[in-house]
C-alpha cells in the first residue's frame, strides 16, 4: 500500500470506529432505560400478586360456609 492507501484505510477505520463507539453509546443507554422499566414492571407485578392474594383471602369461605355448598336442583 502506499501512503495516499494507507492514510484512506486509516481515516475508514477512525470512521467506522466513531460509528461504533457512538452505537455502543446509545445501546448503553437503551439496556439501562429497559432495566429500569423491567424493575419498575417487576414491582408492580409484585404489587398485583399481593393485592390478589389480599382478595383471595378476603373472599375465601371456610368449608361448610353457605356459598361454599351447592344448591338444591328442582
Amino acid at each position: 500500500m502506499n501512503q495516499t492507501g494507507t492514510e484512506q484505510h486509516l481515516d475508514e477505520l477512525e470512521s467506522r470506529l466513531a460509528f461504533q463507539d457512538d452505537l455502543i453509546e446509545k445501546l448503553n443507554d437503551i439496556v439501562a432505560r429497559q432495566d429500569r422499566e423491567i424493575l419498575a414492571l417487576v414491582r408492580k407485578v409484585e404489587e398485583l400478586d399481593s393485592k390478589l392474594g389480599e382478595l383471595a383471602a378476603e373472599s375465601a369461605a371456610p368449608p361448610g360456609a353457605p356459598e361454599t355448598e351447592i344448591p338444591p336442583h328442582y
